[in-house]
């Protein structure tokens, strides 16, 4: 079986808890870190799963972050091939992109700890969001936002954005909230990222100090929201 290919855009910006679901499904996977100039695959080629990570760059800045038009080509490739895809934060921007959304940047940054609500009766009979409560609460931290794709099913939303996840076909999804996120990698993106913190108003310390409580009522949805999306890259 092949590898899970995991397209990232920052070092602070891991799989965090989609790891442990992909190692529970006994997937492997390899990490393409074109930020450090290694190139991005021409084709999903023999690739069990897409996940497309965040990051600070947007997706109208293709002209200075060049290998962003080679991972939307890879992310369509992966969907023209029927791979598993999922897209976080950054990711779930270009999945619609490549899906014909227009990205843009929103009317203000949205990050912290945010509800996010479930669209119904969507998210109950979707595979990853149909085991999630009707609302929660995870990590926000995105200044960019898209219209929804065509052909594409909302799954969720909070107060400040119309469309927080979306699932295109039956195995492509885009999460503009992160759920993946541990303790580690919240204390290095409050560190990385401290000018986007302040700039919202916000302080690490109080991230980093609201996490505790927070990551420890979200790691069961990700492990069963993340477990589901494994399943599908281990049966394809």
């Amino acid at each position: 079986m092949g590898k899970i290919l995991v397209l990232q855009h920052h070092r602070a910006e891991a799989l965090g808890l989609i790891a442990e679901a992909l190692s529970g499904a006994a997937l492997a996977w390899q990490y393409v870190r074109p930020f450090e100039g290694q190139p991005v695959p021409a084709g999903i080629g023999a690739g069990a799963g897409l996940v497309v990570l965040g990051g600070p760059m947007g997706v109208y800045e293709a002209e200075r972050f060049r290998f962003l038009a080679a991972e939307m080509r890879l992310i369509e490739d992966a969907l023209k091939h029927n791979r598993p895809v999922l897209g976080v934060c950054l990711g779930s921007q270009l999945l619609a992109a490549v899906l014909g959304a227009r990205v843009s940047k929103g009317p203000a940054p949205e990050i912290g700890w945010h509800p996010v609500s479930l669209v119904q009766p969507a998210a109950a009979g979707d595979a990853l969001f149909g085991a999630l409560p009707q609302s929660f609460t995870p990590l926000h931290w995105h200044g960019d936002v898209f219209d929804m794709p065509a052909g594409a099913v909302r799954l969720a939303f909070s107060r400040q954005t119309a469309t927080q996840a979306f699932r295109y076909g039956a195995r492509a999804y885009g999460l503009l909230f992160h759920l993946e996120t541990t303790a580690a990698m919240l204390s290095r993106m409050a560190l990385e990222f401290a000018d986007e913190v302040a700039g919202a108003g916000l302080s690490g310390s109080e991230l980093v100090g609201e996490a505790e409580g927070r990551l420890a009522a979200l790691a069961s949805l990700a492990a069963a929201a993340f477990g589901k999306w494994a399943e599908m890259a281990h049966l394809r």
